[in-house]
């Protein structure tokens, strides 16, 4: 990777973060939850070229098929989101109505395992377009940047309770 290029992803990943810190106090909005969600993502995949080291060729494929599969799999943990909280509406009803529970939790049921074809659809453009080192590379990468991700986020909440 040429150092241009190195530098464009430093200043995206910067400017990504920078965002996600600001919209920090916001995020009880759903837009704002969306917005940090889609930075988060941008900034996965931004890094992810950097760590797999992916030729302009990869990147090309890649992004938009993972950048979509992203997108959708938003969505249906967004609706996924709605019917659990339509599901907490129903148990707490009284006398609560079996026939409607059932529904919900059917229909949680039905969301999580589309979330889980998005998956196997994200490791499969992964699967034929990266190399068996790149495979492995991105196996770490994810352990890796979600342990960053996790300390980033327990910084910035620190922060903004004044510890």
């Amino acid at each position: 990777m040429n150092a241009n290029r190195k530098k464009v992803i430093i200043v995206l990943a910067a400017a990504v973060l920078m965002g996600a810190a600001a919209a920090g106090p916001l995020l009880g909005q759903p837009q704002n939850r969306a917005r940090l969600r889609d930075n988060i993502n941008t900034l996965r995949l931004l890094r992810m070229t950097q760590a797999l080291e992916l030729t302009e060729d990869q990147t090309v494929r890649l992004f938009p098929a993972l950048t979509r599969i992203d997108r959708e799999k938003s969505e249906l943990q967004n609706r996924m989101s709605m019917v659990i909280r339509d599901l907490r509406a129903a148990l707490d009803r009284t006398p609560a109505r079996e026939a409607e529970i059932l529904a919900l939790v059917q229909q949680v049921r039905d969301l999580r395992e589309s979330v889980r074809r998005k998956d196997a659809e994200f490791d499969a453009a992964l699967d034929v377009n990266l190399t068996p080192v790149q495979k492995g590379r991105y196996l770490i990468f994810l352990v890796d940047f979600a342990k960053g991700l996790g300390e980033k986020l327990n910084q910035a909440r620190q922060a903004r309770l004044g510890r």
